[in-house]
């Protein structure tokens, strides 16, 4: 029952946008006009469905149209959506649970979770074990349960060698910016700089925080009984859904796009969408790339 969301945008050789094709947030750093393209897999990948809208349409705003489409035609009572933090607000986590469906996302990381701090305060001095999963439950309130919210439970996930990759980074942007408040060099943007009128400054606090949350992830559900492993293991994978959309662009061509009429771009995406599923079948029963099979079949 688990369904992987993610969304990409596809650009048209033009300058004017229609209303469909319209500037927006582009993925590929593009100033064209786009369109927003919202695909639905299963968690090996395979596509389910595809999904246009405005180029110019926020992300959030694509996922539950496409599942409800989805489950609409296919006539299904349940499933667990499983998509990047990026992909969900709190408006749209509410909507999933209004819909009786359940999730897995990623969760964003505000401050250090209170399951941490109590972890370092209780082993002072020790590094966190490479793989340690910190469990945090949040059972819904009553008024939650009357709107048919269902408890949810969060878990922060460790990995050592993230860990030194955050660091590293954390010390080239720290040496980057005491060079800048010191005068050494041009002011950049750095998240560790902090303006106070004109005077520069390290941010120390937050250096601090965020030498504290490197190398964790989270994860929220709201599935009935979950496992750690289960939970992680689903939400990683999402990379199955990124390369449905690299072989999308690039060995099936889906750009550029030069059709104008929104009925052409929708049969240009539904040509793409089952080239896809071929292709995904074919890779899955040969074990080979869709590049290694061509090149095979056609000598």
């Amino acid at each position: 029952s688990l369904v992987l969301y993610d969304v990409t945008t596809l650009y048209f050789e033009t300058h004017e946008g229609d209303g469909f094709r319209e500037p927006g947030f582009s993925k590929e750093r593009r100033l064209e006009p786009q369109i927003t393209v919202g695909l639905l897999t299963d968690a090996a990948g395979f596509p389910l469905m595809i999904e246009a809208f405005e180029g110019n349409k926020a992300e959030t705003h694509t996922m539950l149209p496409t599942i409800r489409s989805f489950m609409a035609a296919h006539q299904l009572e349940d499933a667990t959506i499983v998509a990047d933090a990026g992909m969900i607000s709190e408006a749209n986590r509410n909507a999933i649970e209004d819909e009786k469906l359940s999730f897995i996302i990623g969760a964003k990381m505000p401050e250090v979770p209170y399951v941490v701090s109590a972890w370092r305060k209780a082993h002072p001095g020790r590094e966190i074990p490479d793989g340690h999963v910190f469990t945090q439950p949040w059972p819904a309130t009553e008024k939650e349960r009357a709107k048919g919210r269902r408890d949810k439970v969060t878990y922060y996930r460790y990995k050592a060698d993230s860990a030194r990759r955050s660091l590293r980074g954390i010390d080239t942007q720290i040496a980057k910016a005491e060079r800048a408040v010191a005068g050494k060099e041009p002011v950049k943007r750095n998240r560790f700089i902090k303006l106070t009128g004109g005077a520069k400054t390290i941010n120390r606090d937050l250096e601090t925080k965020a030498r504290a949350l490197a190398g964790l992830k989270a994860y929220i559900t709201n599935m009935e009984n979950p496992t750690p492993e289960f939970v992680i293991g689903s939400y990683h994978q999402l990379w199955h859904i990124e390369k449905s959309f690299r072989m999308s662009k690039h060995d099936l061509r889906a750009r550029p796009i030069y059709h104008r009429k929104r009925d052409s771009i929708q049969a240009h995406l539904s040509v793409v969408f089952a080239a896809l599923a071929v292709t995904r079948l074919i890779e899955d029963r040969t074990g080979w790339s869709i590049k290694k099979f061509l090149t095979t079949t056609r000598r």
